[in-house]
């Protein structure tokens, strides 16, 4: 019977040194391979930009003549082979680790990492009939499956999705130790297990060879529960991101072992909740003018410059639409086809206002395309079809589902 282990293990201190920085890198999928070689930046703003290597055991120490601030100090990692990480700090004492480039079209890969409190936060995934989490490493299908699970402290707990299928999904983060040290009555062992809000939990989302999205838990002295983003049946990206409170014998079953069928349907009651509705969004000027310069970046050929200003664009304003939707068309260009279809499901996800139709049909125009250069003809068509449902008086998706069924 796996209760996962109860034990406190030492903690190691949180927080940045006043002039130094020190970081483990593991392989996200493969547990406690530890990475080498691989190249760790702080960017301090207004500051040279700092670097160093992890030894042959994953550390890397980066010294500094100059206090670190750490509220605007970012912490790069890069190594051949696997997408950059890129996360603002406080970094000192964490773990982090480097997801492989996935060759998968339509595959995604969520990596959590936390701190030294709580001991154990749990990855649950849920879709269907499939519950995917530490007792339930894969799903009947095989499309989804927890890579590494950790019990004590700092991650990574990864699963992999190899193929989006129009189903809905949910991620989600339970706090283990909290619910392990209530059941057993050590209340004063719940007293030292940090709250999800202040674990210094972070999730990372890839597709292809790039860190799409990073989550953060918002401000929460309560709850053990943290649903953190839903995929619905036509694979549009919808961010949850809220902490619930969820009381004990809820999830566990008496012998502490997660109930899957209680806590999958739990998971999916506790995301209904959220109000998922696209709501008018006025779009920051700044975010405006910088998607602009992006446009004439692209129309001058510099696809990667485009890329870099819609990145921009959408760091000033994490709702703006069209943002997405002109980074999914750039990443097609670059042959970056991962990232395209997540760009363009975040901007189908994210339309509102007058144009919502348009920007919608345009991206699903693309990721028709996506779908259609893998051979995948039937998905094709059925991405050119929701164009054409938002903007019948395009004729180019007229054209393009006349081509894709002569192709089925």
């Amino acid at each position: 019977m796996n209760l996962k282990n109860p034990l406190l293990l030492a903690l190691l201190p949180i927080g940045l040194a006043a002039a130094s920085v020190s970081i483990d890198v593991l392989d996200a999928t493969v547990k406690d391979k530890r990475v080498a070689g691989a190249t760790v930046i702080l960017q301090q703003q207004g500051e040279k930009s700092l670097q160093t290597q992890t030894n042959a055991n994953g550390k890397a120490t980066i010294d500094s003549q100059k206090p670190i601030k750490t509220a605007s100090t970012m912490l790069i990692i890069k190594k051949e082979g696997y997408s950059d990480l890129v996360v603002a700090c406080p970094c000192d004492g964490m773990t982090y680790a480097l997801s492989p480039v996935m060759k998968s079209l339509d595959g995604l890969r969520v990596v959590l990492t936390w701190g030294a409190k709580p001991l154990d936060l749990d990855s649950h995934l849920v879709f269907g009939d499939n519950h995917v989490y530490f007792e339930k490493k894969g799903s009947r299908n095989a499309k989804a499956y927890l890579d590494v699970d950790d019990t004590d402290s700092f991650g990574p707990e990864t699963i992999t999705i190899q193929k989006l299928e129009p189903q809905t999904y949910v991620y989600a983060v339970h706090n283990f130790s909290q619910a392990y040290c209530a059941h057993i009555g050590d209340y004063d062992d719940c007293d030292q297990q940090a709250p999800i809000s202040a674990s210094g939990a972070k999730v990372f989302v890839y597709s292809g060879g790039s860190l799409v999205k990073t989550y953060t838990p918002p401000n929460s002295n309560r709850g053990a529960m943290w649903t953190v983003f839903e995929i619905d049946e036509n694979g549009r990206f919808i961010d949850l991101d809220a902490i619930h409170n969820v009381a004990n014998g809820e999830i566990e079953s008496a012998d502490t072992i997660v109930d899957s069928k209680k806590s999958a349907a739990l998971i999916k009651k506790l995301a209904a909740l959220q109000d998922k509705t696209a709501t008018d969004h006025a779009i920051d000027p700044r975010a405006e003018e910088v998607n602009k310069e992006g446009e004439k970046l692209y129309h001058s050929g510099d696809i990667k410059g485009s890329i870099e200003r819609y990145k921009e664009a959408i760091a000033i304003d994490d709702k703006f639409a069209q943002a997405y939707s002109n980074l999914g068309l750039s990443y097609r260009k670059l042959n970056l086809f991962s990232e395209s279809m997540w760009a363009n499901r975040s901007a189908i996800a994210l339309a509102n206002g007058i144009d919502a139709n348009v920007v919608r049909a345009s991206s699903y125009y693309e990721i028709a395309r996506l779908y259609e250069q893998n051979k995948d003809f039937a998905e094709a068509l059925r991405y050119y079809e929701y164009a054409k449902s938002e903007n019948a008086a395009n004729t180019a998706y007229d054209k393009a589902i006349k081509r894709v069924k002569t192709k089925l």
